[in-house]
């Protein structure tokens, strides 16, 4: 039972009284090496969350994996990654940063290689649960560290760097996918990671110093079991929905629990004596819209990513590759504005850049899901780059916002909380677009058929998915499987269409919303951030805890 004191004094703002700005007050003299350092690591992690798309055809013919296990060799990855973030962030506060960073990699390396070589689903989910397990201790210490080897003044436009990397990785992933399966067997998309995380621990050893703070507090055990436990319900249930039903009773009972959960996360954090992280922090309308804000990008960004994918590759007919490549100008517009974000929203403010930023994935999306079966290419690059423009207007400033509002001795589980947002919002993203267009696909393509009066057989086959559709249309071969193809085609762009569209709403919306919520000017460095403008030394607050 914990002990719970009478008032508990706000931790020191960021930077103030922390051990690595004390120990490098003008930024550690190899920053700008150990900033490729935690790039190169974090590219490793983040581009595992795509890459695996553009194999999933190859698996399902090598290993005899039916839908259900395609499923979970996707989602036990990011399952895991998302559910263990938070724990695995303030294992690193706790017990060595640097140290979390190369057993992450390591673990990552060794499920990578198993998952190489792989002879059944079940060895392979079992593989990626493993490097999901590595990758939630790679992520937040890399921005951890960042926060602690770069001063204030330059921290903006090396949390930029890092936000660029993250958001041009999940693009890279399914290029190189479709590189590697063209010229090497399924499983180079796994074990490509291993001389990368090689070449990662030895530029970690090399130039990484250990930036922990601890504080002599023992692990919140309790805090950990239920925000993992609670996370994985809810991610569970998302992904899962589109199959079992948004209704069924397992969704509904799992997300109630996952829900429960929080609750119960959320009541224990305000009153034990050591949280895994100070939940107060939410008090912060800079902190809670900053997060909001990343959470929205990603779930626009991965819910578009799930159905365009498919539209350049089954009714384009792209090759993984080509439809790869096709998705580069996204990561070119978001290479190219990330590193100006920091610098227009210390002229602007955040209030102004995070809300455009968004504006700007909101307008790609409406441009996109103007797309036609027969669209030229042109226009769809277009509204592509203009999404990623979008996303790295919001990237950078956003984090900044996050690892800036967390005291210095919780990087680790703020940087956690940056990333854990990432994840969810983006399984929210492929769950709500992808279950939403897969319902209209059904919906009007049955009627199409129906009116054709098609064999029941046929109708549930092809209303299933556009590629059993083409498969279907190939088998039955001449005018009417042309008609057929055609039509599932048809169904698909307009589906594609409403799920694009709810996702620019999403995206717009939230965009209005930022701008009146994010404080007008930059509140000082050391003053509290969650009043929106309140002036006083954080640590003179004392807050009841009940």
């Amino acid at each position: 039972m914990s002990r719970t004191p009478a008032a508990r004094p706000v931790a020191a703002a960021p930077g103030a009284g922390s051990l690595a700005n004390s120990r490098w007050p003008d930024g550690h003299p190899r920053r700008r090496q150990i900033l490729l350092v935690l790039c190169l690591s974090l590219l490793v992690v983040v581009i595992d969350n795509t890459i695996l798309n553009t194999a999933l055809p190859t698996l399902a013919r090598v290993l005899h994996a039916g839908t259900s296990s395609l499923q979970w060799i996707t989602d036990a990855y990011t399952l895991c990654f998302a559910a263990l973030l938070i724990p695995a962030g303030a294992l690193g506060d706790r017990y060595g940063r640097r140290l979390s960073l190369l057993g992450g990699l390591t673990v990552f390396a060794l499920g990578s290689t198993a998952a190489a070589f792989a002879t059944g689903t079940g060895m392979l989910i079992a593989a990626r649960v493993v490097m999901g397990l590595g990758a939630a201790f790679v992520m937040p210490a890399t921005l951890s560290i960042l926060n602690a080897v770069f001063p204030p003044k330059e921290r903006p436009q090396a949390i930029a760097a890092w936000s660029a990397v993250a958001g041009v990785g999940i693009v890279i992933g399914p290029t190189l996918g479709g590189f590697l399966l063209t010229h090497f067997w399924w499983g180079s998309v796994f074990l490509i990671n291993v001389p990368l995380v090689a070449l990662a621990i030895a530029g970690v050893l090399l130039t990484v110093p250990e930036t922990a703070e601890p504080d002599g507090h023992r692990l919140d055990i309790a805090g950990t079991v239920l925000v993992a436990g609670a996370l994985f319900a809810i991610v569970d249930a998302i992904i899962e929905a589109p199959d079992r039903g948004w209704t069924s009773a397992a969704t509904l009972a799992e997300t109630a629990a996952g829900i429960a959960a929080l609750g119960i996360f959320a009541w224990w954090e305000l009153r034990t004596e050591h949280p895994l992280i100070d939940l107060r922090i939410f008090a912060s309308r800079a902190f809670s819209t900053a997060a909001a804000s990343v959470t929205v990008i990603f779930f626009a960004l991965f819910g578009s990513l799930f159905v365009l994918t498919q539209y350049l590759q089954l009714v384009h007919g792209y090759s993984p590759l080509s439809a790869g490549v096709r998705a580069l100008p996204f990561a070119f517009a978001m290479a190219a504005m990330s590193p100006l974000s920091p610098v227009l929203a210390k002229r602007l403010g955040t209030r102004v850049v995070i809300p455009a930023g968004m504006a700007l994935m909101g307008g790609g999306l409406l441009d996109l899901s103007m797309a036609g079966v027969h669209a030229a290419y042109p226009p769809i690059a277009l509204a592509v780059a203009v999404m990623g423009a979008g996303m790295g207007l919001v990237m950078a400033p956003a984090s900044t916002t996050i690892m800036t509002t967390v005291p210095a001795h919780q990087a680790g589980a703020g940087s956690a909380i940056n990333d854990t947002i990432r994840e969810v919002g983006g399984a929210l993203g492929v769950a709500i677009v992808g279950s939403l267009s897969a319902a209209v696909y059904r919906s009007r393509l049955g009627g199409v058929l129906a009116t054709a009066h098609a064999p029941g057989h046929l109708v549930h086959i092809a209303t299933s998915s556009v590629a059993a559709a083409d498969i279907a249309g190939g088998r039955l071969g001449g005018a009417t499987g042309s008609e057929l193809v055609a039509a599932a085609h048809s169904a698909f762009v307009h589906a594609m269409a409403m799920g694009m569209r709810v996702a620019a709403c999403v995206a717009i919306a939230s965009a209005l919303a930022a701008y009146f919520a994010l404080p007008r000017r930059p509140l000082p460095q050391g003053q509290d951030a969650a009043a929106g403008g309140v002036t006083g030394p954080v640590t003179a607050v004392l807050v009841p805890a009940g």
